[in-house]
């Protein structure tokens, strides 16, 4: 089969290697879609080692495969998978807070992923798409469930004001989240014009973008200051500093962004107004739902509205370009899906 992997900065290359096999427990997903995700694009510019595996982690497909023991799942079956290997025993496992397990691995990271044609995964990481999801727009359950995750870590709920810093994929999809969680204004901050529109699109109700950006929001905040402020930007921006200068006294920060700095965090200001800063890390469960559940819960109640954030599709043959078009700032693109 077809699989792709990261050579060196801005070099993604198909190799031809065996199709993998399933041990017990094991399942082999024909992959529909896997998408770019941010992260990807770290390792992709250089700025993060390159996994020594094939990469893809945002993943749909079809059961081709099963191994010994595995009933839950059958041949076609269509699926989105929860890239986590975790060892199932520890007690954060036992607790559902699996994305803690000292022995997790990442599809896509630590194993191998979703850009190739087929790829192995735990049978416990499959979730069986709702009737009206489709697989293209299923691949968008583990970015959501990212956001579902922090949403749900900073305790949204109804009638909270919520600022999201940030519009790519990650802080659209936490936007979403939030709205679903029943905030009752959900703030975000965009760089571009189709970031912009396409918060606006996933429920968004204020938007603070363009060159006057940060007064606004600042204005904003003077007067109604966000309960909990998710920051989902990374990379060597001050955001976190930003978000203590507009949360409101005993509010929520959720860290999602993945840093490739060491942003110095002001203490004076974390300490007068009792802030919480909070990492988040993928997601769990609770003993009501996965995060996954109900990320796949969101996408189906209005498929086609999540199904906008896929600007551009390519075939795996073509994963080159996608990395190039994901990479490029002025492509407009929001989520690249590659095809296999």
């Amino acid at each position: 089969m077809l699989s792709a992997v990261c050579t060196a900065p801005r070099t993604i290359d198909l190799r031809d290697v065996p199709r993998p096999q399933p041990g017990a427990g094991e399942t082999i997903i024909k992959v529909a879609s896997c998408g770019i995700c941010g992260s990807d694009l770290h390792f992709y510019s250089g700025h993060f080692p390159a996994p020594p595996v094939c990469p893809g982690h945002e993943i749909s497909g079809e059961v081709a495969d099963v191994g010994a023991g595995v009933t839950a799942v059958k041949p076609g079956d269509r699926v989105a998978i929860e890239p986590l290997v975790v060892c199932r025993e520890c007690r954060f496992c036992r607790t559902g807070n699996y994305q803690l397990c000292p022995q997790m691995r990442i599809l896509g990271n630590m194993c191998d992923g979703g850009f190739a044609e087929y790829v192995l995964a735990p049978d416990y990481a499959l979730f069986p798409l709702p009737k009206g999801v489709d697989l293209e727009v299923a691949a968008l359950t583990e970015p959501l469930a990212v956001g579902v995750h922090g949403v749900r870590l900073g305790s949204v709920g109804m009638g909270d004001r919520v600022l999201v810093q940030g519009a790519g994929t990650i802080g659209l999809l936490t936007a979403a989240a939030a709205h679903a969680a029943g905030a009752a204004e959900v703030w975000i901050t965009a760089r571009h014009p189709h970031q912009a529109a396409a918060a606006r699109a996933v429920g968004a109700t204020r938007v603070f973008t363009g060159p006057d950006m940060n007064n606004a929001l600042a204005s904003a905040a003077d007067v109604a200051a966000p309960d909990v402020v998710i920051e989902t930007v990374g990379g060597t921006a001050d955001t976190i500093n930003e978000a203590l200068q507009i949360v409101r006294r005993g509010g929520n920060i959720v860290v999602l962004g993945i840093f490739t700095s060491f942003p110095q965090i002001n203490p004076i200001a974390l300490v007068l107004k009792e802030a919480r800063i909070i990492g988040s890390i993928v997601y769990g469960r609770t003993p009501a739902n996965a995060d996954f559940d109900i990320a796949l819960q969101t996408i189906a109640a209005d498929p086609e509205r999540f199904r906008k954030l896929i600007t551009h599709r390519v075939k795996l043959s073509e994963i080159g370009h996608g990395f190039e078009t994901a990479a490029d700032k002025t492509s407009g693109a929001i989520k690249v899906a590659v095809r296999a």
